[in-house]
């Protein structure tokens, strides 16, 4: 498989304001992890193989207000950058996006009751779920069903594609950072490093990263309790064909 490996360098300075915003007071990171907003981290962009949904996801890039809503968050950044057709936005009329104040609704609410949302998050099939209240399609992969090899050629030619992002569920603490599940949209993949971009919806906490695909994929192939024992995993959303 083959893809576009080079960005202009005159995006550069996008790259490093965009990082920037991220960077301010969030946790250490890992050696095993390279920041979006170090040297290194724009090179990686710069050179990476699939890059064609950092674009949109950077512009639709927002912070989850809470520590439960990781998923809202993903979801929010996901259907802005397909360019669903959104409800009524409080306060913009008559202009309309996606805001994690009006994603959920009573629809949404029959999958997962906001009160339960508050108290444990979202699991990678509820997420699946709930983005596909919107018409779009939601394609789940739990990593334990998946390999490796399956998730990287997956994961990038859906990042070079013109219309499909890769949402991922993973477990923090096996990437060395702090602590439990998390869900976060990826945006490029570097083919020579072998790493993908995950693009941390926790921005207070963690700025976006570079993960090594086989890192990835592990802190995907682990059990969550609240999904009836099932393995994290990722989701392909695309719109219906």
């Amino acid at each position: 498989m083959k893809f576009r490996n080079v960005l202009p360098r005159s995006v550069l300075i996008l790259v490093v304001l965009f990082a920037g915003a991220a960077r301010a007071e969030t946790l250490p990171l890992p050696s095993n992890l390279i920041s979006l907003g170090s040297d290194n981290g724009g090179q990686l962009l710069l050179q990476s193989s699939a890059h064609r949904s950092y674009w949109p996801l950077s512009i639709q890039f927002v912070t989850q207000k809470n520590q439960a809503y990781c998923g809202v968050a993903t979801m929010v950044m996901v259907l802005n950058a397909l360019s669903i057709a959104a409800p009524a936005t409080p306060g913009i009329e008559p202009f309309k996006t996606f805001t994690q104040e009006n994603v959920l609704n009573q629809t949404t609410e029959q999958i997962l009751p906001q009160a339960v949302l508050m108290e444990n998050g979202m699991t990678l099939d509820q997420f699946a779920r709930l983005i596909g209240t919107y018409g779009v399609r939601a394609e789940i992969h739990h990593a334990d069903t998946s390999s490796v090899d399956e998730f990287r050629t997956l994961a990038a030619r859906a990042l070079e594609s013109n219309d499909g992002y890769v949402v991922v569920n993973y477990l923090r603490r096996a990437l060395g950072e702090e602590s439990g599940g998390h869900i976060s949209p990826l945006a490029a993949f570097d083919a020579k490093s072998d790493r993908f971009l995950v693009l941390d919806v926790a921005r207070y906490k963690y700025p976006p990263v570079w993960v090594e695909t086989v890192d990835l994929f592990s802190a995907m192939n682990t059990v969550d309790a609240d999904n009836e024992g099932r393995r994290r995993g990722f989701v392909l959303v695309r719109t219906q064909p």
